[in-house]
């Protein structure tokens, strides 16, 4: 059966110390109780210790990623855009950096296996999504792609 990833990449506006940084982890954490609560997500990769490619490190603020594996698209859209995490969404300017021009904030891709998932592979899709744009490797939720590679559009 096939399963989505997704990889999410920002950065903060202020030091992990700061009041807001702070209140953005307590929501962070809140959102994830309630990916864990729609028992649609799969798996959650921890970023510590992970080598960090050197363009994402650039910038002032520190970058904050998540790497997560879902149930199905539909099921990870209906919970990127409800709740908890919708509201965040909506709050990001207070915690995160605007983006340049060529930045992607997530990148979507299928896999068959579980092991098949990991930072390396993460960054590898990114990379391309940036470099090439949608396709059925690397897509976003404007631009989905089925498990078969056709075209998608999510409601």
């Amino acid at each position: 059966m096939a399963m989505v990833s997704i990889y999410t990449v920002g950065r903060l506006n202020h030091p992990y110390d700061h009041p807001a940084s702070r209140e953005f982890y307590r929501v962070g954490n809140d959102v994830f109780r309630q990916a864990i609560k729609s028992g649609q997500l799969i798996e959650d990769f921890s970023p510590i210790g992970v080598t960090i490619p050197e363009e994402i490190k650039k910038g002032e603020g520190d970058p904050v990623l998540t790497l997560t594996v879902w149930n199905s698209l539909q099921s990870l859209f209906k919970f990127t855009y409800s709740g908890n995490h919708m509201q965040a969404l909506r709050d990001r300017n207070k915690w995160m950096e605007s983006y340049q021009d060529k930045h992607q904030a997530y990148v979507v891709w299928w896999t068959e296996n579980l092991n098949d998932v990991s930072w390396e592979e993460a960054f590898k899709r990114y990379d391309y999504y940036i470099q090439n744009g949608p396709s059925p490797f690397a897509f976003n939720f404007k631009n989905a792609f089925d498990e078969k590679g056709e075209p998608f559009l999510i409601k």
